[in-house]
């Protein structure tokens, strides 16, 4: 499912033109991802160059039950460093994120949350934010 919600207000984005770094962090996570803009999209999910666009093609598991559209919370995130170089988040976004525990005010959607490539990000994952029954131990 693309990143694409016809029932929601769109975003302003402006897409990264030079390369960058987010560090996934989580209880037992820590990767460097370093983002090729030239090669943004990775996939399907999420925004466009979206962090869970991204963290699904390097690998790192955010749960997305919506499919990345904007319609649940499951894909919460904390975005530790760099969330000025992000896009705003909208209302509908703001909305949703009303329905996810432990929210802070770097929180977002990583499906609708696009950085621009200014700065480098940190973002956390949240230990809620596993799906334990698709992981394998």
């Amino acid at each position: 499912m693309a990143g694409s919600n016809p029932y929601i207000e769109q975003s302003d984005i402006d897409a990264a033109t030079q390369p960058y770094t987010i560090n996934f962090i989580g209880s037992d996570l820590r990767v460097e991802v370093q983002v090729d803009p030239a090669k943004i999209p990775y996939g399907h999910t999420g925004q466009p160059g979206s962090i869970l666009d991204i963290a699904l093609a390097f690998g790192v598991d955010i749960e997305h039950a919506c499919g990345g559209v904007c319609a649940c919370a499951t894909c919460h995130v904390i975005v530790k460093e760099g969330i000025d170089s992000c896009n705003e988040g909208t209302d509908d976004e703001y909305d949703q994120l009303d329905e996810a525990p432990g929210v802070s005010l770097q929180s977002r959607l990583s499906c609708q949350c696009v950085p621009n490539g200014t700065q480098n990000l940190v973002v956390e994952i949240p230990a809620w934010n596993k799906n334990l029954v698709r992981e394998q131990h």
